[in-house]
């Protein structure tokens, strides 16, 4: 109910004029900025608004044949850059071309290879947004975002992002004078994950001890191995040794949605599932880490016991006698 009142009165909001502070000014410099270094085109962004929506109300606004990026942030969250065919087509001629020709081509289904020649333009404008809010506090949603990878459509979005509310940036983008219009939506996680803006004026950086920084710089330099066990399996030592080259062995515990991230002597530290970040192989953590238990002092000690020295044999039968009687 929060998150209905929330985006209601958000709507209602007047849109904010040109150049007024936080995400919406910082985003049309980066957008522009984006487009003019990566590839010298001049695009200008008409209008643009800022406004919260639910995971089912994203899914109703994705404009047909969009180019879907989805992008990588801070401690997991997931946001979604969607472009419309003709910006895509757009950024796609400058590249292959180097110039606009005089008709647009008709709309068509973005591939993979586009996904991958406008992802530099995609990174460079998310970089050019953290810089502008490097001291604002808008930085702690809109900051720390990155291409990771591309979607054919929209479907898989309602598994992959998680329920919650999010910020969309929609731009109305004129290109190569005003000649294209099309659509730039930035989708975003509303609750903050990222950094929090430090200020230049801030005391705190410049007053911190000499000793924290140098024992921070010597701690990460440490390196801890983790182990990610999708699963085990027993065997028989002879049934192990009988082993051929191309033999298949079933685990039949294993499932990539529990995986065991165990340290090297085999204890469990959490539990994750599997996943990608920017088309590598991930982890993402479905559990706290667990602490290592500190070793419990050991009970029911004999005070006379402790007390006889080592190499001392303990008290004489003779001597055992006299304290009985």
């Amino acid at each position: 109910m929060t998150d209905v009142i929330r985006r209601k009165i958000d709507r209602a909001r007047p849109a904010q004029a040109d150049g007024a502070p936080g995400a919406d000014r910082g985003w049309r410099l980066a957008l522009a900025r984006a487009a003019r270094d990566a590839m010298g085109l001049d695009l200008e962004i008409r209008s643009l608004a800022i406004a919260r929506y639910s995971l089912a109300e994203i899914l109703e606004i994705v404009p047909d044949r969009a180019l879907l990026a989805l992008l990588d942030g801070p401690q997991g969250g997931l946001g979604v850059l969607l472009m419309s065919p003709v910006v895509t087509a757009t950024l796609i001629e400058m590249q292959t071309l180097g110039r606009l020709v005089s008709q647009a081509p008709p709309p068509r289904r973005p591939s993979r290879i586009d996904a991958a020649m406008v992802a530099g333009v995609i990174d460079r404008a998310l970089a050019g947004l953290d810089e502008t809010l490097a001291e604002e506090a808008d930085l702690v949603w809109a900051g720390g975002f990155r291409y990771a990878s591309w979607l054919e459509d929209a479907r898989p979005l309602s598994l992959m992002l998680e329920e919650d509310s999010y910020r969309v940036l929609t731009a109305e983008v004129a290109m190569g004078g005003g000649a294209r219009v099309g659509q730039v939506i930035l989708v975003l996680p509303a609750e903050g994950r990222g950094e929090r803006p430090v200020l230049a004026s801030d005391p705190g950086e410049n007053a911190a001890p000499q000793f924290t920084q140098d024992l921070q710089a010597q701690v990460l330099l440490a390196d801890c191995r983790l182990d990610a066990v999708v699963g085990r399996l027993r065997l028989p030592l002879h049934r192990v040794m009988a082993l051929t080259v191309g033999e298949t062995l079933v685990l039949p515990s294993a499932a990539l949605d529990a995986i065991a991230l165990e340290t090297l002597e085999g204890r469990r530290i959490a539990g994750a599932r599997l996943g990608q970040h920017r088309g590598m192989r991930a982890l993402k953590l479905t559990e706290a880490p667990v602490a290592t238990p500190k070793p419990a002092p050991a009970t029911g000690i004999n005070p006379a016991a402790a007390a006889v020295p080592v190499g001392s044999s303990g008290p004489s039968p003779g001597e055992e006698l006299r304290a009985a009687g």
